[in-house]
């Protein structure tokens, strides 16, 4: 078992530290101490100051920059993070650490590109590194390149197929096996996984190999979220599962079906929703003189959307207006196919369309948000809610009142879309049409819930996110046995 201390022996090497700084304030190497135990004890604030004040006194410090960066990824300050290695990079060129954990950080807000770029540089410096082959493996799956994905998938199984997290609580952990796929598409549950109650080992089943026994576990947890992205991962998460007893949340099989033309198919029988219709065609069709007949002939008419599988936040995600700009729509996207989706107008009050998010958390409902916008893709940051009260005021009252705001046929559809997916953690994003039907966009086990802003504008979420998380944090807790569960017989 990986282990940090328990807690009072960090509390007592942190009163030794501020005891020693008392004679010795301008001492780095203390400085950095009291910020790792800080970091260690979960005290976030704490630790990001003490990371601050020892970048006053040793601006180049590697281990400062880095820290501060893990500090700022893990508590959802993620453009500072991308700040602080880049500082790191810029100062330590020659350090492969600073370029993956820079590499990770713009992978995750999809600059593919700018991450490649660093993801290179550090398997020159650190040709065996596993966080590199995995890093490259996540970014060629994302460009369509699976053979140069594959490559560096064998790398990671050559050198590191579970990967277990540092525990540091004072009692006996809840050990949770992480089903994680290379591919990326992972259900973002890992920054809930509180290491003082978790002990996490991740297992990437792309990589499994039969002859290994499973790491010794409770819970298992599948974050193999995005069936369009990772069919295969999600077959190798049911073999895995074959040599496990511990409950599972969010089983593979459930997953499964959860793609997106999968899920247009099957929720639209549900009374209430409209999904929009959506087909799966290969780039060589839409490249043909054949297309716009094709496409017509399958029941799309202009302006329809484009995207490319896999792809989250708006990426490789447009919008078609007619059969003039559709060759130059498909030439800017990565993929050997594409989902075709009909544009659903979902316009209301003011020309103005709003996105609701839902979180289905162990069987019940939780609203995370609504974002308003003129636009037709929409996503909370990016929507028009910090500079206008009124949309706020809009985003207030849903999550003060969800029920009145969607009206009793929209709740009992989502009633109905929770039911019929089956995940125990999942979310859906949607409109309301004019009639009180959901106008469903996605559902699926990859929706994010993320921290709120420290503005004093945000006040007004806090208490609506944070029962998402409690909620969160009760599902994790009850599937906990009071008797280790063990992994099953090869």
């Amino acid at each position: 078992m990986t282990a940090w201390p328990p807690r009072i022996l960090l509390e007592d090497e942190l009163r030794s530290i501020d005891s020693s700084l008392a004679t010795a304030p301008d001492d780095v190497e203390l400085r950095f101490n009291r910020a790792a135990t800080l970091t260690r004890l979960g005290r976030p604030v704490e630790a990001r100051t003490a990371f601050l004040e020892l970048l006053a006194l040793a601006p180049t410090d590697f281990r400062a920059l880095n820290g501060l960066g893990a500090l700022l990824m893990e508590t959802g300050y993620e453009t500072a993070a991308r700040t602080a290695y880049a500082e790191a990079v810029r100062q330590h060129p020659e350090n492969p650490v600073g370029h993956i954990n820079l590499a990770n950080a713009l992978a995750k807000k999809d600059a593919i590109e700018a991450a490649r770029r660093h993801f290179e540089i550090a398997l020159r410096l650190a040709p065996e590194n596993a966080d590199v082959h995995q890093g490259l493996a996540y970014l060629f799956t994302r460009l369509g390149d699976e053979q140069a994905a594959a490559v560096h998938r064998r790398k990671v199984c050559q050198t590191r197929p579970v990967l277990t997290l540092p525990y540091r609580g004072a009692s006996s952990p809840v050990r949770v096996l992480l089903l994680a796929s290379a591919a990326g598409g992972a259900v973002p549950i890992k920054r809930h996984l509180d290491d003082r109650v978790f002990l996490t080992s991740v297992l990437f089943v792309d990589f499994y190999d039969r002859a290994l026994s499973l790491p010794a576990h409770d819970l298992v947890f599948n974050a193999v979220g995005d069936a369009d992205l990772c069919a295969d991962s999600l077959a190798a998460a049911v073999e895995v599962l074959r040599r496990s007893t511990a409950p599972v949340i969010n089983p593979p099989e459930r997953v499964m079906g959860t793609g997106r033309v999968d899920n247009a198919r099957r929720l639209a029988r549900i009374q209430g929703v409209v999904t929009p219709k959506m087909a799966l065609l290969p780039r060589a069709l839409l490249e043909s003189s054949a297309a716009a007949s094709t496409l017509s002939a399958a029941g799309f008419d202009f302006p329809l959307l484009l995207r490319s599988p896999g792809f989250h936040t708006g990426r490789f995600f447009v919008q078609v207006e007619n059969t003039a700009s559709l060759d130059d729509a498909v030439r800017g996207m990565p993929g050997t196919e594409f989902t075709v989706m009909q544009y659903l107008d979902a316009r209301g009050d003011g020309g103005k369309i709003r996105k609701y998010r839902v979180m289905m958390i162990d069987g019940e409902i939780y609203p995370l948000h609504v974002a308003v916008s003129h636009q037709w893709k929409i996503h909370y940051f990016s929507a028009e809610m910090a500079d206008d009260p009124t949309n706020r005021a809009e985003d207030a009252a849903f999550l003060q009142n969800m029920t009145q705001v969607l009206g009793p046929r929209a709740m009992a559809s989502l009633e109905a879309i929770r039911e019929t997916l089956g995940l125990d953690y999942a979310g859906a994003d949607f409109s309301i049409g004019p009639t009180g039907d959901v106008l469903l966009f996605e559902a699926n086990a990859t929706m994010v819930v993320n921290p709120v802003e420290a503005d004093p504008k945000w006040d007004y979420r806090r208490p609506a996110v944070q029962r998402v998380l409690d909620a969160i944090r009760r599902l994790l807790t009850k599937h906990a046995p009071r008797q280790p569960a063990s992994a099953a017989a090869a």
